[in-house]
């Protein structure tokens, strides 16, 4: 993890975004204290362009969640 201050981040912004997309995460500070636990973090794009959100990687839900909703539904949902 990469702690920064603002006025060194926003003088070396690209340096940041680069270590960023390279998948370090960059924490922006005021002061040496972080602000608001406020990270760059890169975007993975998946192919076709849509954004992929790593918010949810490695989320679930039980089996049970899907009782009652109709098959064809659920398909849809999975992109089949």
């Amino acid at each position: 993890m990469i702690r920064v201050n603002i006025q060194e981040a926003m003088t070396h912004l690209s340096r940041y975004l680069g270590a960023a997309e390279g998948g370090a995460a960059v924490v922006l500070c005021r002061h040496n204290k972080p602000v608001e636990e406020l990270r760059l973090i890169p975007i993975a794009l998946a192919s076709a362009g849509t954004p992929r959100f790593e918010l949810w990687a490695g989320f679930g839900v039980s089996e049970s969640f899907f009782e009652g909703v109709p098959g064809d539904l659920i398909q849809a949902f999975n992109g089949e």
